[in-house]
């Protein structure tokens, strides 16, 4: 008769039979799940516009259907990891802006400069409202020719039709480097609706955005 001991022993034996036996198909449903995890952020696709203060724009993008993550940051000019405080001066040629990330599958690039165009002015060179300097100019950093091609296009075909008052001034340029803001000015409109800014400036744009966008919207913020 086996004792207790040889009994602990067969156990432990058949536990780790079984573990090597198992290891080999959890390691490769590991390598398996990050392969596509890897696939599916290749299928998404970036954009880059400037259109007045990024908490405005930001506010504006993370609603629409399709928009995976969106990112307030600079772009445009000619000085390294520039600050909050540097760029208000004006002075480093960086635009504020926002990183989109989305999947063309949902939403097209087309769709996404209606919606830029339509939700702010791109007449007046570098001011939007009473926010006034470079930073906040009109601006497409495109990413490839076809975004060009499209944006391009777009401006022309606003100009031809003088649906604006004025013509478009909005600057169409290659996108070179993008330096995302601190987390104190990520998702700022949601984190803080009640902030003056917020309240007299960007909520009456997301509202109006909203009623001319309902189609777009995601869900939870219909």
């Amino acid at each position: 008769m086996l004792t207790g001991k040889w009994w602990t022993i067969i156990f432990i034996a058949t536990g780790f039979a079984v573990f090597y036996l198992l290891f080999p198909y959890q390691t490769k449903s590991n390598e398996m799940e990050k392969n596509y995890t890897m696939i599916e952020e290749t299928k998404l696709d970036t954009a880059t516009f400037g259109s007045g203060c990024f908490w405005c724009t930001e506010a504006i993008f993370e609603r629409l259907k399709g928009v995976m993550k969106v990112t307030s940051g600079y772009s445009g000019g000619n000085v390294p990891n520039p600050g909050y405080e540097a760029v208000c001066t004006g002075k480093t040629g960086h635009a504020e802006v926002t990183q989109i990330l989305y999947d063309p599958n949902v939403i097209t690039f087309v769709e996404l400069l209606e919606v830029f165009w339509k939700t702010h002015d791109p007449t007046t060179l570098n001011r939007q409202g009473n926010d006034v300097g470079t930073q906040y100019r009109s601006v497409i950093f495109f990413h490839n020719d076809e975004q060009k091609k499209l944006a391009e296009e777009y401006k022309l075909k606003l100009n031809e039709a003088k649906i604006f008052d004025n013509q478009i001034v909005t600057e169409i340029s290659p996108f070179k480097k993008f330096y995302p803001e601190g987390d104190y000015h990520q998702n700022y409109y949601e984190k803080n609706p009640d902030q003056g800014y917020c309240s007299f400036v960007i909520t009456p744009k997301v509202e109006k955005f909203k009623k001319v966008f309902k189609e777009k919207l995601k869900a939870e913020y219909k």
